[in-house]
């Protein structure tokens, strides 16, 4: 019975030290994520250079040595900057390094779009509101504050973890994995690569349903409709108007869906969900559409050339996400044959220059990569208490991400981006870009505890 209070009271203390190392991780993770939200890193007029610097004193100021903390500025684009942090593994491990990837720039945002600023931390109703939010600036935050705890408590893995936080994977012609693995590519080599870009939380009203991780993704592709014509004073319009041609092709296109499809990680994956992805519901649910069909969806038009003057040149972009197997030549000779107008041709926009060409790449992208143990069984582990009852599935992407220039690469990449988000509620790229409060600090658990499980000895 003697022992009973010095038992108690180390118990007491030991909750009390727990309970007070999560609230400091809390504030870090809080204090980075705004910090990176303030930070604009949109293509336009963003500095995503800014936001790297201010990602790598953070990590100087944490005790990671200089030459472990890479800014990475690409020649001629001073606002493209990338950042590559190192955390060793013993110096005779012969595992080979684990690549984590994420990109800080963000889609474009208009503030007359918003009830908040997009560029501003706002926490209000138990959802943090601000462009990046859910893409992927949270994950940004979390991966830094991960890489912090473990320099503050010393933890070495067994094998070196790397960190590149990169430009452009959002648009814009500096995309910064493309040019690290062309410029760089020791600095970034590993055995494979997570993409935290990828794979995810689905919820219903916070209820989770399936943790996702990515092992193959859509093909991105855009795809530049035009259409020409002489023109004319308004007062005397003609049936050959360019708009109404380019009108009624995207019509015919809206309703002109591609075929149904599986491959073997899609037809594994609603498996794993018991669902069958024949059934008409399906197809008609947004996010499982985009499971099993190639999309192509008009994003921007452009027409004429003065209120008072029939337009001389129509243009519309499409915007494709294309299911694996299929390039983006065969898509573009699809979309023709849809189109069905001679009047309006179709050039492929190239990623990288932005220039419209006349043809598209015509190979179809990489295989998918195949689970690893090493991989899955921490990740099933760690959902299994974060997110009980909710099945773990390896699934496709539907969007695209840097994952197609690491696969390219010949590393095998996976989408573990495990923030929880409801199926209803996804607002990337959208208005009032949010996330849960609460889903923020889970996921801030699960990166911790799965890259520490993921690399302990």
């Amino acid at each position: 019975m003697v022992l009973v209070k010095p038992i108690l009271g180390l118990f007491v203390l030991s909750v009390f030290a727990a309970s007070a190392q999560t609230d400091a991780a809390h504030v870090l993770a809080h204090d980075i994520l705004q910090q990176l939200i303030d930070i604009n890193t949109t293509d336009s007029v963003g500095d995503n250079t800014a936001a790297a610097r201010a990602m790598a004193k953070r990590f100087l100021d944490a005790g990671f040595p200089p030459a472990d903390v890479q800014l990475l500025v690409p020649a001629g684009r001073p606002n493209k900057g990338n950042l590559v942090v190192r955390l060793h593994g013993p110096a005779n491990t012969t595992l080979k390094p684990i690549l984590i990837i994420g990109h800080l720039d963000v889609v474009e945002a208009r503030r007359e779009d918003w009830t908040t600023d997009p560029f501003q931390l706002v926490e209000k109703d138990g959802y943090f509101y601000g462009r990046g939010t859910q893409d992927m600036k949270s994950e940004d935050a979390l991966l830094v504050a991960t890489f912090i705890r473990f320099k503050q408590e010393h933890y070495q893995p067994d094998r070196d973890l790397i960190l590149a936080l990169t430009s452009d994977e959002e648009g814009g012609t500096a995309n910064g994995v493309d040019w690290l693995l062309k410029n760089h590519r020791p600095l970034i080599d590993a055995e494979f690569v997570l993409n935290a870009d990828a794979g995810g939380v689905d919820t219903d009203k916070g209820k989770p349903v399936a943790v996702r991780v990515s092992a193959t993704e859509k093909v991105y592709a855009d795809f530049q409709l035009t259409v020409t014509n002489p023109g004319g004073h308004s007062s005397r319009p003609v049936p050959d108007n360019a708009i109404y041609h380019l009108a009624d092709a995207l019509g015919r296109l809206e309703h002109s869906p591609f075929p149904f499809e599986l491959n073997a990680v899609t037809r594994e994956y609603f498996k794993g969900l018991n669902v069958d992805p024949a059934a008409p519901q399906v197809s008609a649910d947004p996010f499982y559409n985009a499971m099993v069909h190639t999309t192509c969806v008009a994003t921007r038009l452009s027409a004429g050339h003065a209120n008072n003057a029939l337009p001389q040149t129509a243009q519309a972009v499409v915007n494709c996400r294309i299911l694996p197997g299929h390039s983006p030549e065969e898509i573009r000779r699809e979309l023709i044959r849809k189109l069905d107008d001679p009047k309006v041709t179709v050039g492929y926009i190239d990623t990288l220059t932005g220039k419209v060409l006349d043809a598209a790449p015509d190979h179809a992208g990489p295989p998918p990569s195949t689970p690893l143990t090493t991989v899955m069984r921490p990740l099933e582990k760690i959902a299994d208490q974060l997110w009980p009852g909710a099945p773990v599935v390896v699934g496709m992407s539907a969007g695209a991400s840097d994952s197609k220039y690491t696969l390219a690469a010949g590393m095998p990449s996976f989408g573990i981006g495990e923030v929880a988000i409801d199926r209803d509620d996804d607002r990337a790229h959208g208005k009032d870009e949010r996330l849960r409060v609460t889903s923020f600090y889970q996921a801030e658990d699960f990166f911790y505890q799965f890259l520490r499980s993921l690399t302990t000895p």
